[in-house]
């Protein structure tokens, strides 16, 4: 059984920051994780991704970049550090990992398994 459970999530004023962490487990491979997010009345939107080995990242395109994910193979634990959160980025934030050896992993479909997400509110 996969499981991939997300914390971190709150309550944070604007400007504030936040970390995230997905820990894997069960019995599955991947090659990739990544970071998505859902606000009410909206579809769901890539956030950043990692390769679990090189560590290389994807993130979406964007004149400013406030979020950083890194990973801890050691652990299997993915992170998402959220600096400089604004009222916008309040979303249910999920963890997903995908078996695919290529791509940029930009979209859900990319993605086999998801974790139950948690929730960052980020108040003005």
């Amino acid at each position: 059984q996969v499981q991939l459970v997300e914390s971190g999530g709150g309550l944070v004023l604007a400007g504030g920051s936040l970390r995230l962490s997905c820990v894997a487990s069960g019995r599955f491979s991947s090659y990739a994780m990544g970071w998505f997010r859902q606000a009410p009345g909206k579809e769901r939107e890539f956030v950043a991704a990692i390769r679990w080995i090189g560590g290389e990242t994807y993130y979406p395109e964007s004149d400013e970049l406030r979020f950083t994910i890194s990973r801890d193979s050691a652990k299997n634990t993915v992170y998402l550090q959220m600096t400089n959160l604004k009222p916008a980025d309040t979303a249910v934030y999920y963890c997903a990992a995908s078996r695919l050896r290529s791509g940029r992993l930009t979209v859900s479909s990319e993605y086999d398994y998801w974790g139950q997400g948690t929730r960052v509110t980020v108040s003005s």
